[in-house]
């Protein structure tokens, strides 16, 4: 069973950046890929970013490509996400999660272990 905890989310000013980190325990998640949602209130949750196993292919959703990094680190079994330019439509609880279903890694429904999130705040 694999146990995946969030950090680094606060309040920041529009044009801001935050550092998630997504921390893993249990076993190991370098055989996994990992993604990263965002869940705002009244909102559906929505795919951010997804990292494969490797760090080889990364994906992002067109909302935050160009401001947001995925990046991982297999030997400390952790996956992060670097947010520059924030803006406050970014706002929402940021959730990591891994180990998706084959082909569906925008899907949050096709992974298999999540978080339990971290709230990030954009004022303008």
């Amino acid at each position: 069973q694999v146990q995946l905890v969030e950090s680094g989310g606060g309040v920041v000013q529009a044009g801001g950046s935050l550092r998630l980190s997504c921390a893993a325990s249990g076993r190991t998640i370098s055989t996994y890929d990992v993604g990263w949602f965002r869940q705002a209130p009244g909102k559906e949750r929505e795919f951010v970013a997804v990292i494969s196993w490797s760090g080889a292919y990364k994906d992002y959703a067109d909302s935050v490509k160009g401001r947001f990094s995925i990046s991982r680190d297999n030997a400390k079994n952790t996956v992060s996400l670097q947010m520059n330019s924030l803006k406050p439509d970014d706002t929402a609880v940021y959730l990591c999660a891994a180990d998706p279903a084959r082909g569906s890694r925008r899907t949050g429904i096709a992974y298999n272990y999540w978080g339990q999130g971290t709230q990030v705040t954009v004022f303008s």
